[in-house]
């Protein structure tokens, strides 16, 4: 059960005034650090996404809504939930109408109760109305990924491990999934194949054994540069470099059973991936790594649950990696409810 803290919030401005409609909600600053809203990355995902909706019109609202209507709305939380997404939100409502009035009132990452106010509206009526839709389907998503998350994060407590996502994100919004990821309070595994090196048993196949892959990325590394950091490897997504710092690629290798751990640990390995282990294997696999190598970064994935993480971060890991953080996060329900109309 997800556990409601009163959030702690930056208030903005009391109240706006947009031609005698008033936001009188408490107001927060729902931007953060980690996240370019303003880039044009986000400002072409958001125009793709009401391309795709809104085609040659809204046909609906332009029939029934008078042209220059002003609204005011608010987009309220059905259940308990973590807000993650509310900038983009705002980003799909101020391209239909640049002079609409959005009052943020969580910050991301703030855990709240159903029935609560998330952001309020006051604008252009066909505006709030045609963005509805697009603005519910991208908040829907990300803050269902983010209660996933802190569900996961809830039943690690007291453990040491931590949880960290995959690449199993939906094309295209793999920054946006990632980052939910931490609002839920999650940690990033790499972000593409780029920024750090995970060696898999198809890698292990054509090298010629753990040893052998291990080698040839040990030299690859030696021989690069610092790595590309608009994520820090394993760990977090949009850092720029001066906070990530710059490095060589982190190396990390998937071993399936007790003699493949031995194999790398004795190659050298500094990071090591338990992949598809029972908790019982995986609990051995951990001790062995921490007598042969105290230092060694340990990694559980394959397989891991809600009903099951508990389990396999006793067993003393340093992470577990699920892709149920992303792609199989239910949607939140949320709701945008008009309130006046003038």
């Amino acid at each position: 059960m997800l556990k409601v803290r009163e959030a702690s919030v930056r208030y903005c401005l009391p109240m706006i005034w947009l031609s005698g409609l008033r936001l009188h909600k408490r107001q927060v600053d729902c931007h953060t650090p980690n996240m370019n809203w303003y880039s044009q990355e986000i400002d072409e995902l958001v125009r793709r996404a009401l391309a795709e909706d809104v085609g040659s019109g809204d046909a609906t609202t332009t029939a029934i809504v008078p042209q220059g209507a002003l609204a005011k709305a608010h987009i309220i939380a059905r259940q308990p939930l973590v807000c993650a997404g509310l900038p983009i939100a705002e980003a799909v409502f101020r391209t239909l109408d640049r002079e609409m009035r959005i009052g943020c009132l969580h910050k991301e990452g703030t855990l709240v109760e159903a029935g609560v106010e998330l952001i309020e509206l006051a604008g252009e009526a066909r505006a709030i109305l045609t963005g509805e839709r697009t603005a519910l389907n991208f908040l829907a998503h990300l803050c269902g990924i983010a209660t996933q998350t802190r569900r996961f994060v809830e039943q690690l407590a007291e453990t040491g491990a931590r949880i960290r996502d995959t690449r199993k994100t939906t094309p295209g919004l793999r920054g946006l999934e990632k980052y939910a990821v931490k609002c839920g309070g999650g940690t990033n595994h790499r972000f593409g194949l780029y920024d750090a090196i995970l060696i898999k048993e198809n890698h292990i196949a054509i090298a010629g054994g753990v040893k052998a892959a291990l080698d040839r990325a040990h030299t690859f590394t030696s021989l690069k540069m610092a790595a590309p950091r608009t994520a820090s490897a394993y760990d977090a997504v949009g850092l720029d470099t001066e906070v990530a710092g710059a490095g060589a690629l982190s190396v990390q290798i998937e071993v399936r059973n007790e003699g493949e751990l031995r194999e790398a640990l004795g190659a050298g390995a500094d990071a090591v991936l338990l992949d598809n282990m029972t908790p019982e294997e995986a609990r051995r696999c951990v001790q062995v790594a921490r007598n042969l190598r105290r230092d060694c970064v340990i990694e559980i994935s394959g397989g891991i649950t809600l009903g099951n993480v508990r389990a396999y971060a006793e067993t003393g890991a340093d992470f577990l990696s699920s892709g149920a953080l992303t792609h199989s996060a239910p949607s939140a329900d949320l709701s945008l409810l008009v309130e006046s109309v003038r």
